[in-house]
Protein backbone atom coordinates (compact mmCIF):
# COMPACT_ATOMS: atom_id res chain seq x y z
CA UNK A 1 0.00 0.00 0.00
CA UNK A 2 1.36 3.39 -0.99
CA UNK A 3 1.95 5.97 1.71
CA UNK A 4 1.51 9.70 1.18
CA UNK A 5 3.64 12.44 2.72
CA UNK A 6 0.61 13.42 4.80
CA UNK A 7 0.38 9.89 6.22
CA UNK A 8 4.13 9.80 6.87
CA UNK A 9 3.95 13.11 8.75
CA UNK A 10 0.96 11.93 10.79
CA UNK A 11 2.86 8.79 11.81
CA UNK A 12 5.99 10.80 12.60
CA UNK A 13 4.10 13.34 14.67
CA UNK A 14 2.39 10.52 16.58
CA UNK A 15 5.74 8.84 17.34
CA UNK A 16 7.92 11.87 18.10
CA UNK A 17 6.81 14.35 20.76
CA UNK A 18 6.75 18.03 19.75
CA UNK A 19 8.37 20.28 22.33
CA UNK A 20 8.74 24.02 22.80
CA UNK A 21 12.05 25.85 22.56
CA UNK A 22 11.84 26.41 26.33
CA UNK A 23 11.51 22.66 26.93
CA UNK A 24 14.42 22.06 24.56
CA UNK A 25 16.57 24.58 26.44
CA UNK A 26 15.80 22.79 29.72
CA UNK A 27 16.84 19.44 28.20
CA UNK A 28 20.04 20.96 26.81
CA UNK A 29 20.89 22.45 30.22
CA UNK A 30 20.54 19.01 31.82
CA UNK A 31 23.25 17.67 29.50
CA UNK A 32 23.67 14.45 27.51
CA UNK A 33 21.67 16.04 24.69
CA UNK A 34 22.34 16.13 20.96
CA UNK A 35 20.71 18.92 18.94
CA UNK A 36 20.47 18.10 15.23
CA UNK A 37 19.70 20.58 12.46
CA UNK A 38 18.44 18.47 9.53
CA UNK A 39 18.32 21.32 7.02
CA UNK A 40 20.54 21.29 3.94
CA UNK A 41 23.90 23.09 4.09
CA UNK A 42 22.81 26.12 2.00
CA UNK A 43 19.91 26.75 4.40
CA UNK A 44 22.25 26.67 7.39
CA UNK A 45 24.77 28.90 5.61
CA UNK A 46 22.03 31.46 4.93
CA UNK A 47 20.57 31.65 8.44
CA UNK A 48 22.99 30.04 10.90
CA UNK A 49 22.15 27.32 13.39
CA UNK A 50 21.58 26.84 17.09
CA UNK A 51 24.79 27.02 19.12
CA UNK A 52 26.17 23.51 19.58
CA UNK A 53 23.83 21.90 17.03
CA UNK A 54 25.18 19.32 14.62
CA UNK A 55 24.09 19.86 11.01
CA UNK A 56 23.23 16.60 9.26
CA UNK A 57 20.98 16.94 6.24
CA UNK A 58 18.00 14.63 6.41
CA UNK A 59 19.29 12.62 3.46
CA UNK A 60 22.44 11.65 5.37
CA UNK A 61 20.87 11.06 8.77
CA UNK A 62 20.75 7.26 8.62
CA UNK A 63 24.42 7.11 7.69
CA UNK A 64 25.53 9.49 10.47
CA UNK A 65 23.30 7.88 13.13
CA UNK A 66 24.21 4.22 12.49
CA UNK A 67 27.31 3.19 14.47
CA UNK A 68 28.04 0.50 11.89
CA UNK A 69 28.10 2.95 8.98
CA UNK A 70 31.48 4.17 7.71
CA UNK A 71 29.95 7.68 7.84
CA UNK A 72 28.92 7.43 11.50
CA UNK A 73 29.15 10.65 13.50
CA UNK A 74 30.30 9.92 17.06
CA UNK A 75 28.00 12.67 18.34
CA UNK A 76 25.14 10.23 17.72
CA UNK A 77 24.74 8.05 20.79
CA UNK A 78 21.55 6.18 21.63
CA UNK A 79 21.93 7.08 25.31
CA UNK A 80 21.54 10.79 24.51
CA UNK A 81 18.39 12.83 24.25
CA UNK A 82 18.06 13.96 20.63
CA UNK A 83 16.35 17.22 19.71
CA UNK A 84 15.70 17.86 16.03
CA UNK A 85 14.75 20.92 14.04
CA UNK A 86 14.54 21.99 10.40
CA UNK A 87 12.99 24.99 8.62
CA UNK A 88 9.34 24.40 9.51
CA UNK A 89 9.10 21.09 11.41
CA UNK A 90 8.25 18.53 8.71
CA UNK A 91 11.72 17.17 8.01
CA UNK A 92 12.56 17.12 11.71
CA UNK A 93 9.39 15.10 12.42
CA UNK A 94 10.30 12.57 9.72
CA UNK A 95 13.91 12.49 10.93
CA UNK A 96 12.73 11.84 14.48
CA UNK A 97 10.61 8.91 13.36
CA UNK A 98 13.59 7.53 11.49
CA UNK A 99 15.79 7.76 14.58
CA UNK A 100 13.09 6.08 16.67
CA UNK A 101 12.97 3.27 14.09
CA UNK A 102 16.76 2.97 14.44
CA UNK A 103 16.50 2.45 18.20
CA UNK A 104 16.97 5.97 19.55
CA UNK A 105 14.51 6.28 22.42
CA UNK A 106 14.59 9.90 23.62
CA UNK A 107 13.83 11.83 20.46
CA UNK A 108 12.00 15.17 20.27
CA UNK A 109 10.97 17.58 17.54
CA UNK A 110 11.23 21.27 18.37
CA UNK A 111 9.92 22.19 14.91
CA UNK A 112 11.37 24.92 12.78
CA UNK A 113 14.46 27.06 13.18
CA UNK A 114 12.18 30.10 13.43
CA UNK A 115 10.58 28.50 16.53
CA UNK A 116 13.96 28.81 18.27
CA UNK A 117 14.65 32.40 17.23
CA UNK A 118 14.55 34.65 20.27
CA UNK A 119 14.16 31.71 22.67
CA UNK A 120 17.53 30.01 22.36
CA UNK A 121 20.78 31.75 21.52
CA UNK A 122 21.91 31.22 17.94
Amino acid sequence: MATSVKQMLEAANAAVPKITSEQAAEMINKGNTLVVDVRDAPEVAASGKIAGAVNVSRGMLEFRADPESPYHDKAFDKSKTVILYCASGGRSALAGKLLKDMGYENVYNVGGFKDWTGSVEK
